[in-house]
């Protein structure tokens, strides 16, 4: 969508400069000027383009082409590598090993220890938490107003994210992202989860980002503390998921990494 808007603007002032009486180096000008901007944040609302700009903006996030992190859990530490233009990842653990390369996904189970989780709902789960509120400018979403989060007696405005029919795994869910009224920070997230489930869900689950760092000039999560909840609404922290040796870079990440040793399974 990105490019068709570029393409489209390209077309527009070329046809406007050859209907204008102006030189044609003028002209050459004010078309190199406005095509070197960066018109891709035209194609968002102003609340969510504002959440965008609190951190770091939606424009330095597409320069990257890689992320990773790593998640300490009782069993030991998880680190995950995504290619951020192809969505291919990697998630390596102490038992087992768990990679998309943009079609296949697999499990590499280690030592003869059988892998019981879901790979299909865990392939982009947690890159999707740590990577907001940035992707939530992927092509396929709509973003209108909802009612304001109140907690603790705070405001936090509101956007709700839904998707186009097919995008992703579960088309269905919902997001909701509520923000500082007055800085534009993402302050919480509400979820839905429908995957495997026939109809959409009802019940928002929530998050509160309430802890940043500047990594490559995006801000982006330390940690993320989830909520009980109770009526769509946050009640009392759960639990606190703290992510560390964040890498974050413009340089694309070795797609090798990424296809499917010869010993793992296919996930159908």
């Amino acid at each position: 969508m990105k490019k068709v808007i570029y393409v489209f603007l390209l077309a527009a002032i070329t046809v406007a400069c050859k209907n204008e009486t102006k030189s044609e180096s003028t002209a050459d000008v004010e078309v190199k000027e406005l095509i070197s901007k960066d018109v891709s944040t035209s194609i968002y609302p102003e609340s969510i383009t504002k959440v965008f700009d609190a951190h770091g903006g939606i424009d330095q996030w597409n320069k990257m082409h890689s992320l990773s992190f790593s998640i300490v859990k009782p069993e030991g530490k998880e680190v995950m590598t995504e290619n951020l233009k192809t969505r291919a990842e990697i998630i390596d653990t102490p038992t087992y090993t768990q990679g998309f390369d943009g079609e296949t996904l697999w499990v590499n189970e280690k030592d003869g220890q059988e892998y019981k989780g879901k790979p299909k709902f865990y392939k982009g789960l947690m890159f999707y938490f740590y990577a907001m509120p940035f992707v939530l400018g992927d092509d396929g979403i709509s973003y209108t107003e909802t009612e304001p989060l109140v907690f603790e007696g705070k405001t936090y405005p509101g956007v709700l994210i839904s998707y186009e029919a097919g995008v992703g795994e579960s088309s269905d869910d919902q997001y909701k992202i509520f923000y500082d009224a007055e800085t534009g920070q993402m302050e919480w997230l509400g979820y839905t989860v429908t995957f495997g489930k026939s109809e959409a869900s009802p019940d928002f689950h929530f998050i509160r980002y309430n802890n940043w760092q500047t990594i490559n000039g995006l801000v982006l999560p330390k940690s993320i503390d989830w909520y009980n909840y109770e009526n769509n609404l946050p009640t009392e922290k759960r639990n606190t998921v703290e992510f560390t040796d964040v890498v974050i870079s413009e340089k694309a990440p070795d797609n090798t990494m990424f296809l499917k040793p010869k010993d793992a399974k296919v996930i159908e």
